[in-house]
């Protein structure tokens, strides 16, 4: 049996991140925020690194290192937590219990169910539907007519 070659992971920083002043992450830090969470520009699908960087009068480059520095994740996982928070909301309101997966889906933003779901699942640890069904079980009085169109919850008889 052949021996794997495994080496740790060595953290390199990005040349980049330090052509941003601290001052200027900042104010980029209070923009991106504004646009991303308070406009709710995450809703956006085809609201890009790019469309943000023109919209501040700046480039990739510098919207990447600011969420990077300062938010710990790329840019694809910064929107997509403000997308899971919103359809985490969604999932368990009574207004909305009898959406689909999908159109929950659209309406935070994400392009296609499967990216909702890897996204969902990769922030939460379980599928949204999972997270609906278990918010159901937490608080009986909320009835779902409709959790998926032809499938009984696990544990209905």
């Amino acid at each position: 049996m052949a021996k794997y070659n495994i080496i740790e992971k060595k953290e390199k920083a990005a040349a980049y991140r330090s052509l941003v002043s601290p001052k200027m992450m900042d104010e980029m830090q209070e923009k991106i925020m504004n646009i991303i969470v308070m406009q709710k520009k995450y809703r956006d699908k085809d609201y890009s690194a790019k469309k943000l960087a023109e919209d501040l009068g700046t480039n990739t480059r510098y919207i990447s290192a600011v969420v990077n520095v300062r938010f710990h994740m790329n840019y694809t996982s910064f929107v997509n937590k403000y997308r899971i928070d919103e359809a985490m909301s969604i999932l368990v309101d009574k207004r909305y219990q009898d959406l689909r997966m999908e159109e929950v889906s659209d309406m935070v933003g994400f392009a296609n169910r499967q990216s909702f779901y890897a996204s969902f699942y990769r922030v939460m640890g379980m599928t949204p539907r999972d997270y609906r069904l278990q918010h159901l079980e937490q608080h009986p009085t909320m009835k779902v007519t409709n959790v998926k169109r032809g499938r009984k919850p696990k544990n209905a008889k």
